[in-house]
């Protein structure tokens, strides 16, 4: 129980500064959230936790090609923001938009054999 609550705590204090850190310089805050943080995490507690090297290859490998679809992301809510739309608005269209380049992506890469 104690290393669940140490990860949790771990992850929570990234989140938590690169919020704060976003309240006085948004280029360094976003130049820390664009660092693999949570992938990076993920691949160490699997180590920790005697994951063997195959599994988080597999991992990292899965994550470069879902990585992808999240950078629409990215690209739409600023746009959508700068053109006055709500926050919310503009967050759930961007997500819904990301969501919908997983649903198209996921098909191709079946076919072109990448596994999921």
């Amino acid at each position: 129980m104690f290393y669940y609550a140490l990860k949790v705590v771990i992850s929570a204090l990234i989140i938590v500064m690169i919020s704060e850190m976003a309240k006085r310089s948004s280029g360094v805050a976003a130049l820390i959230a664009a660092l693999p943080l949570t992938s990076v995490l993920a691949m160490v507690w699997m180590n920790v936790e005697g994951v063997g090297p195959e599994k988080i290859a597999e991992l990292s490998s899965q994550i470069f090609w879902l990585v992808l679809p999240s950078l629409l992301l990215f690209l739409i809510l600023p746009v959508l923001l700068k053109q006055g739309w709500g926050f919310w608005l503009s967050l759930g269209l961007s997500a819904a938009s990301t969501i919908t380049c997983y649903l198209l992506l996921l098909p191709l890469l079946r076919r072109l054999g990448v596994q999921l």
